[in-house]
């Protein structure tokens, strides 16, 4: 049998894992198979790049859209349980779970705005194919899994302990070239997590801040903390890094010191950098689009 698109492995799921226990994502899987009444013919059929089972494929992203919506959670690597608003969910079965389902959640609704396609996410994948080029939707499919990938970075630096998250602080401006880095705890108040040395002998430095937050802004007294460290130090070069944000008094304080340089990275810009270099993430495959060359073949060079 031809195996259901991905939003027809959302209820299934969330059936699943409704008892509210911590369940391993492969015995999922094998319980979801069965609900769908896949053969093992069907599980081993692989996607046309021959780099993934069609099935472990649409069960992943329909645990990504589950959980983008506030539905399941993953306590661990390698497991899921579901949520109280999934609970919620279950509790009155709905006859159906699909992204129209899901666009009652805010949360899902600003994962799918967050990815700037001007295309419906009500309309279902023949529709969106019909009305909308190739390359159209292949920007769309690029939008969506690139925010998917950075709220999933996000997440996971949330939980990560906060001497690990200066670490990786460090390694960022490592990777974009910015110099050496080591980390340190300096008696100034507001402290300095990590100094980048710029050139081999020191003598041109930059002060590291990392704040692992949940969900708590940085506030403007972290700010002239961090400014009176600074003025404690041999530098006058400062960044600012945090999972959270700003809030507006704590970019103003920054922007208003006086003879310094501060750079203030959100939760947003982290992960937008750690992607572009390479940093928490693995490159899964690699896409070549090629376009006719009328101008070769005309002969026109």
């Amino acid at each position: 049998m031809a195996i259901p698109n991905y939003q027809e492995f959302m209820l299934p799921t969330l059936e699943v894992i409704a008892d509210g226990q911590v369940h391993k994502n492969s015995e999922v899987a094998q319980a979801v198979a069965k609900i769908l009444n896949l053969t093992d013919d069907d599980m081993q059929e692989m996607l046309p790049s021959g780099n993934q089972q069609t099935y472990y494929n649409r069960a992943g992203w329909a645990r990504t859209y589950l959980k983008k919506a506030g539905l399941l959670e993953y306590p661990s690597r390698g497991v899921m349980q579901i949520t109280e608003t999934g609970k919620n969910v279950m509790t009155n079965k709905p006859v159906k779970i699909d992204n129209k389902f899901l666009s009652q959640f805010e949360q899902f609704n600003q994962f799918k705005n967050n990815a700037e396609n001007e295309i419906s996410t009500n309309k279902d994948q023949e529709v969106l194919t019909d009305s909308h080029t190739p390359d159209e939707i292949f920007e769309v499919a690029e939008n969506e899994y690139l925010n998917s990938l950075k709220q999933d970075l996000l997440d996971n630096l949330k939980k990560i302990d906060p001497v690990r998250f200066e670490r990786v602080v460090i390694d960022l401006m490592e990777k974009m070239n910015y110099g050496v880095g080591s980390m340190t705890k300096l008696s100034h108040d507001g402290g300095i997590d990590g100094i980048i040395n710029e050139d081999e002998l020191g003598l041109g430095k930059i002060y590291l801040q990392a704040k692992r937050y949940s969900e708590n802004k940085v506030n403007e007294r972290e700010i002239q903390n961090f400014v009176g460290a600074l003025d404690c130090s041999d530098t006058n070069k400062g960044v600012f890094i945090t999972t959270s944000y700003f809030g507006e008094k704590a970019q103003q304080k920054a922007a208003a010191a006086k003879n310094k340089i501060i750079r203030l990275i959100d939760g947003d810009e982290l992960t937008n950098l750690m992607i572009k270099y390479n940093l928490g993430v693995q490159v899964k495959r690699t896409f070549v689009i090629k376009k006719l060359d009328e101008d070769y073949l005309s002969g026109d060079l």
